[in-house]
């Protein structure tokens, strides 16, 4: 059995931020959140994150994150000051008092680890009976990092850093990862040693290696898995890796991207076979995007379900349902919860709030529904407009099937308009139409003929 121990404890200086460092977001999820997720199919018998500045946020967030992601039973471990990694690790002692297995410590900033990973890891530490095991990588350039040395068996034989490797050393580019395998048992009794005797004066985790024998090294396949986020701009690299790694994945899934570069997914967002999305496309957090739908070009998607076979372009949808063979855009806005029928179309610069409408409803262009109610086969004209607030309080529309609004109308809710409804254009509707009606609701025409406006005098001269 394998417990998990995640380091979230630090500020982050680099990141000039008052969020902790493992809040930040990477592709939909937060960075600890990412590390939760990696080690999921490990099936861990216990999950501690070990909390510091900002704990409170940390707690908080994985709270309401931790089961979605990997079942309950989440455990907070407070580090009240950060003293280096081993110091984090001895936080562990008197929650893990009676455990006999392995456990496993990461980093909550190292994100990109891929499950497979942190398996070999641990299957490699599990045949070898070995105290303890280490993961490393190959570095093209790992000027600046310790070096990492281990014998035929690959077994560790020293940790060098960087300043002290001599020119021979200095080509050896494994490093440590920075993550670790341990048999708690060989642990708890090393971890009391540990002494600040550094230039940081903190407890080094990599110093409780230096107690236990024999320790194997495990090389991770690609070195952009183990690479850590301290500032912006590692967090920017980072992105662009996990999108490499997603949009490849839908490509290999049936999934169109027309010009992928251009494109951003996040993690959170579930593709359908035959969905082809085009350039400068966004897809933000818990989106589905159903078979056969065309999202694009220069659109948004977030937290949204779009269905079969619609199409979205140039457009905003943030919150909404949209359902199979319905159209959207170009220029249009769908915000706070609507929901459409099927085969609708939502077209220019028409933007919708809080609004339903029923299937093979029209509302082409330039207007605007707010907490509406709309039926099937509805048709709203060019400029129509729910005046849905009073300057205190929201009020709602309905709109009943097959009704028609001409262009330019203005429906003052609250209102309720039935069925097979004719609105002339121009009208402003303040009451409750029935069924079966045409409602004109504006001034008579007035013409004046021979009339036009007097010529003004020239202004005097002083």
């Amino acid at each position: 059995m394998v417990a998990v121990a995640i380091l979230a404890a630090g500020r982050g200086t680099r990141m000039k931020s008052d969020l902790p460092k493992v809040l930040h977001q990477l592709g939909g999820r937060s960075l600890v959140e990412w590390v939760l997720k990696g080690v999921e199919p490990l099936e861990p018998v216990r999950r501690l994150v070990i909390v510091g500045y900002g704990q409170e946020l940390v707690r908080t967030a994985l709270g309401q994150t931790a089961t979605a992601i990997a079942g309950p039973g989440l455990e907070f471990v407070e580090q009240t000051e950060q003293l280096g990694t081993g110091h984090a690790a001895q936080q562990l002692m008197p929650h893990l008092a009676d455990f006999d297995g392995d456990v496993l410590i990461l980093n909550g900033d190292v994100p990109l680890l891929r499950p497979e990973t942190l398996q070999r890891l641990l299957q490699i530490h599990r045949e070898s009976h070995s105290p303890a095991s280490i993961l490393t990588a190959q570095l093209p350039d790992p000027t600046g990092y310790g070096r990492v040395f281990c014998n035929s068996q690959n077994q560790l034989e020293q940790i060098v850093e960087h300043r002290d490797c001599s020119p021979a050393q200095k080509q050896n580019r494994r490093i440590n990862a920075g993550v670790y395998c341990f048999r708690w048992r060989d642990l708890a009794t090393v971890l009391p040693k540990l002494t600040t005797n550094n230039d940081q004066q903190e407890y080094y985790l990599t110093d409780a290696v230096n107690y236990l024998s024999p320790v194997m090294v495990v090389d991770a396949e690609d070195y952009q898995e183990i690479l850590g986020i301290n500032d912006r701009k590692q967090l920017a690299d980072a992105y662009t890796i996990l999108q490499t790694r997603i949009k490849d994945d839908w490509m290999r899934q049936g999934v169109t991207l027309i010009d992928p570069a251009s494109i951003t997914i996040d993690d959170t967002v579930h593709l359908g076979p035959d969905v082809v999305i085009e350039p400068q496309t966004h897809l933000r957090g818990q989106t589905a995007i159903a078979a056969g739908s065309r999202i694009g070009p220069g659109s948004l998607i977030e937290n949204s379900q779009i269905g079969p076979g619609a199409t979205v372009v140039y457009s905003v949808v943030s919150e909404s349902w949209v359902a199979e063979k319905t159209r959207i855009g170009p220029y249009a806005h769908l915000r706070g919860h609507v929901e459409t029928g099927a085969g609708c179309r939502i077209g220019n610069f028409v933007e919708l709030k809080n609004t339903k409408i029923g299937d093979r409803t029209n509302i082409a262009h330039l207007s605007y529904l707010g907490d509406t109610t709309a039926g099937d086969r509805v048709n709203i004209g060019a400029g129509t407009i729910t005046a849905n607030y009073d300057g205190v309080n929201k009020h709602r529309t309905t709109i009943g099937d097959r009704t028609k609004t001409g262009s330019n109308s203005v429906l003052v809710a609250p209102l309720t308009i039935g069925p097979d409804v004719t609105i002339a254009a121009g009208s402003t509707v303040t009451e409750d139409v029935p069924s079966d009606s045409l409602v004109i609701a504006r001034s008579r025409q007035v013409i004046k003929p021979g009339w036009r406006l007097k010529p003004q005098a020239p202004p005097a001269q002083s």
